[in-house]
């Protein structure tokens, strides 16, 4: 339990000071935030899959189409997936991607 003191004039004093300690510590968490962002700014981005499983729509969202990891026409529905993983969904008869082509890139052609 800290003592204060019981007199007005110095309770404002120490009032002043708290204030000005506390406009110190913001700033220097203000300062502190800025380095954290701009360490997070400087990383570079992850890189994308290397293949990717379009889902289709419904409950049941069942693989709809393949793609290679950076394909432009890939949908908001894709997860990534592993080579070994689209070489099957591939031999299941889901459809490759016109586009990106992953059944030429994997070799697996019909």
């Amino acid at each position: 339990m800290s003592v204060l003191p019981p007199d007005p004039p110095r309770l404002k004093i120490l009032i002043t000071y708290l204030r000005g300690e506390l406009g110190r510590a913001e700033q220097a968490l203000l300062a502190a935030e800025e380095r954290e962002a701009a360490a997070v700014r400087r990383q570079p981005p992850p890189e994308p899959p290397a293949w990717l499983v379009e889902r289709g729509i419904g409950g049941g969202q069942l693989p709809s189409r393949l793609h290679t990891g950076g394909c432009w026409d890939a949908g908001k529905r894709c997860v990534p997936g592993t080579a070994e993983q689209v070489r099957r969904l591939l031999a299941e008869g889901v459809p490759a991607c016109i586009h990106c082509r992953p059944d030429t890139a994997l070799g697996v052609l019909d």
